[in-house]
């Protein structure tokens, strides 16, 4: 077992799987491109990876092929559903997604093309590892974590095994420090699991995680950790009591940001929920300047991530 840990004096902020996105709209559904500047296929140009899958979109025609069938599965589903409701079967709709939308941002890279890679030569993009792809990867077997820490960015390669989740096989595959990454951006297209990482040379990858708030509230801007004796006393007895509730190691310090509402985020990554399958799971609490562990319901935006 071979657990990847920072250096001295690094701090981990956040670990999840990560692969490359998948298109979604019906032109680009399932597919996936990697693309220079001028919007050439440059997947054969890069340098130790394996064939993998070449993709053709769809052609206008099918889509609507497409579109009509499945519109007609989705009425007949409804009228089948209704009618086992009325007969008395407890029936429930599937619930939309937390977030997405069916609007896209960028119409030309997620609609008519879906580039998850875009890289001139020489630039940072093109150095991304290929295990990142799911059409050159069994992932049945194996797994790519993006792993986020206040220096820099890596991503290790994985075994995995759906019976032992909790075996841990790190090999690191790529990494750069954080002043290589411009900004990241989220992609809110369809499921709401993508987002992109530019790098400061204008290239620029698109990854799917299904857990990227966690990820992308550390990746957007380099955090200003605090420690516990940079709080008051009433906010360090939080921190300490519910350390102690959750039985942390004490190899483990608790990460601590201050949002730009005031509150106070808390994030322990626990070592024994670390899996192949979600990555790091924190246990998180958010304080106001009394101490108090502040409800969800009364969380402001910047709480969630967000802005």
């Amino acid at each position: 077992m071979n657990v990847w840990q920072p250096e001295p004096g690094e701090t981990l902020l956040a670990r999840a799987p990560v692969t490359f996105a998948t298109g979604a709209a019906p032109l680009v559904r399932g597919m996936r491109w990697f693309r220079d500047t001028e919007r050439n296929d440059i997947q054969h140009e890069l340098q130790g990876w394996p064939e993998g899958p070449s993709f053709t979109p769809r052609s206008t025609g099918n889509s609507m092929a497409r579109r009509l069938l499945k519109g007609t599965a989705k009425v007949t589903g409804v009228t089948v559903m209704a009618a086992l409701s009325a007969a008395g079967g407890n029936i429930a709709a599937p619930s939309s997604a937390d977030s997405g939308s069916d609007t896209p941002d960028d119409p030309a890279n997620e609609v008519d093309d879906f580039p998850v890679m875009w890289a001139a030569p020489g630039t940072i993009g093109r150095t991304l590892p290929w295990q990142l792809d799911p059409g050159r990867v069994n992932q049945k077997y194996w797994r790519t974590h993006l792993i986020v820490t206040d220096r820099r960015i890596l991503f290790v390669e994985l075994p995995y095994d759906g019976g032992n989740m909790e075996a841990i096989d790190d090999e690191v595959i790529w990494q750069t420090p954080r002043a290589d990454i411009r900004g990241v951006e989220l992609k809110n297209f369809k499921d709401g699991n993508d987002f992109t990482i530019n790098f400061s040379d204008g290239s620029w990858c698109r990854l799917s995680c299904r857990s990227r708030r966690q990820l992308t509230r550390y990746l957007m801007r380099a955090p200003v950790l605090l420690t516990v004796a940079d709080l008051n006393q009433r906010q360090r007895k939080a921190i300490l009591d519910y350390a102690e509730e959750i039985e942390m190691p004490g190899s483990v310090s608790p990460v601590i940001t201050q949002n730009a509402c005031g509150h106070y985020n808390v994030d322990i990554l626990l070592p024994g929920r670390l899996t192949s399958a979600f990555g790091a799971s924190e246990a998180s609490l958010v304080l106001d300047e009394e101490g108090r562990d502040i409800d969800v319901s009364d969380y402001h935006p910047e709480d969630f991530g967000i802005g």
